[in-house]
């Protein structure tokens, strides 16, 4: 009896390739939690809301945040959390509230937060690329159609 080699790709991987399209979401932070809100569109930067998602890979998702000057905390958090910066040189430590820095630069807020929720790595950098966060209703991504994103 003759025996038939039977050739079998167990050990490959599939590899799904990432299209140039983008999608373009769009999300109202307005009278959000700040928590909750930078950790659901971290989620969706990283694209583990789809069945392709692989932990190496960019996604096709492009996030537009509006009203980022209406963003709440809980608690006590609007006169206690700070925020630092710093130059390098001696002495130049900056440490602001978040009711201060609401005021001045409200995007830089959402933008701390959502950067400290994904991949501290190149991965990372390339996927905070793809996120925008306006302070006010206007933003000038009306061209790509966005799709409006319910966040709880």
């Amino acid at each position: 009896m003759k025996q038939t080699k039977i050739t079998q790709d167990v050990n490959k991987t599939f590899v799904k390739k990432i299209s140039n399209d983008f999608v373009w979401y769009i999300v109202d932070a307005k009278e959000k939690n700040l928590g909750r809100l930078s950790s659901q569109i971290a989620h969706i930067l990283r694209g583990k809301n789809t069945k392709e998602f692989s932990p190496c890979q960019t996604s096709n998702k492009q996030i537009i945040i509006i009203n980022s000057k209406y963003i709440n905390v809980t608690g006590k958090k609007s006169k206690q959390k700070t925020y630092k910066k710093h130059s390098g040189r001696p002495g130049s430590l900056k440490t602001e509230t978040f009711h201060k820095l609401q005021d001045r630069i409200p995007n830089r807020i959402i933008e701390h937060a959502v950067k400290g929720m994904l991949p501290k790595n190149s991965l990372g950098r390339k996927l905070f690329k793809n996120l925008r966060v306006y302070a006010e209703n206007k933003h000038p991504h009306e061209a790509q159609q966005p799709i409006e994103l319910n966040i709880k």
